[in-house]
């Protein structure tokens, strides 16, 4: 552990994306206790006050204070990434475990289920669901989750199936190790470095994904604010007050840049080729 300190302190990328990182929770767990002003509080007279003392990043269309939703806004991204991601994790890593430990017609079964899903993206399964349950933050964290999940199963099969091929899991066998006794001690905890670098890559783009379909007004409804949804009711005032696209679209940006910069160290970091190299 010691070690792995070390090194991260060096590099660069983990290293700032991992503050970006620790930006973004930072701001999602504060606006829990704490916001410049009531996101949801409208107040007509001041709409599309620029930055001041009292509003640090101005007004929209309503008077509601932007800083303040962009805080709150942070909350739904953290929420449809980890519950998203849990989703594709759970399922799809115990698709992918099970396909590489019994092989045969449940490998080709998995894989072809993981191809048939792969033509349902998130926004089409947002779609769906939204025309027979209606649109909510739960349609988004549903229609990515169910995405993550052959990505998953197709990262810890490919993953499985070559610490399978080792020399010490056929020792294991030799010693008398069932398949589901050598996937847990053996597979698993050698294929985890690979499952936590997809895990921040998929975060990443958990956090698009919920902003696109809450633009398309698929995800998150008003007055529960969202980075998608500030984009879209920016769309009529780009002209007249152009502020209202750039705090959004830059906090997805950073966002989504320190998740890809962290995911990135955390390769090289746990890599032990890249890790000898350092």
């Amino acid at each position: 552990m010691a070690d792995f300190l070390r090194r991260a302190r060096r590099h660069a990328s983990f290293v700032l994306g991992g503050v970006l990182v620790a930006v973004l929770l930072l701001c999602a767990v504060g606006s829990l206790f704490w916001t410049p002003w009531p996101p949801a509080d409208i107040d007509i007279p001041n709409k599309l006050a620029g930055a001041s003392a009292a509003h640090w990043f101005g007004t929209d269309s309503l008077g509601r204070d932007i800083a303040a939703q962009l805080w709150v806004g942070s909350q739904n991204s953290i929420v449809v990434g980890f519950v998203a991601v849990g989703i594709g994790l759970v399922f799809g890593v115990g698709l992918g475990l099970l396909a590489a430990a019994r092989r045969g017609w449940v490998d080709e079964a998995v894989m072809r289920w993981a191809d048939f899903a792969f033509a349902f993206p998130a926004l089409l399964s947002a779609i769906m669901l939204t025309a027979i349950y209606g649109p909510g933050l739960l349609i988004s964290i549903v229609a990515i989750g169910i995405f993550n999940i052959p990505v998953f199963a197709r990262i810890t099969r490919g993953a499985a199936n070559a610490v399978w091929s080792r020399e010490f899991v056929t020792a294991a066998r030799a010693c008398g190790k069932g398949a589901w006794r050598i996937t847990f001690d053996h597979v698993l905890p050698n294929i985890a470095s690979v499952l936590i670098v997809q895990a921040t890559t998929q975060f990443a783009i958990a956090i698009l994904a919920e902003a696109a379909l809450s633009y398309l007004g698929l995800g998150t409804q008003a007055p529960q604010p969202s980075w998608g949804r500030m984009l879209n009711e920016a769309q009529a005032q780009m002209f007249q007050a152009p502020w209202l696209a750039l705090y959004p679209g830059v906090a997805i940006a950073l966002s989504v840049l320190g998740l890809n910069l962290m995911g990135d160290g955390l390769r090289d970091l746990l890599d032990p080729r890249l890790a000898r190299s350092r």
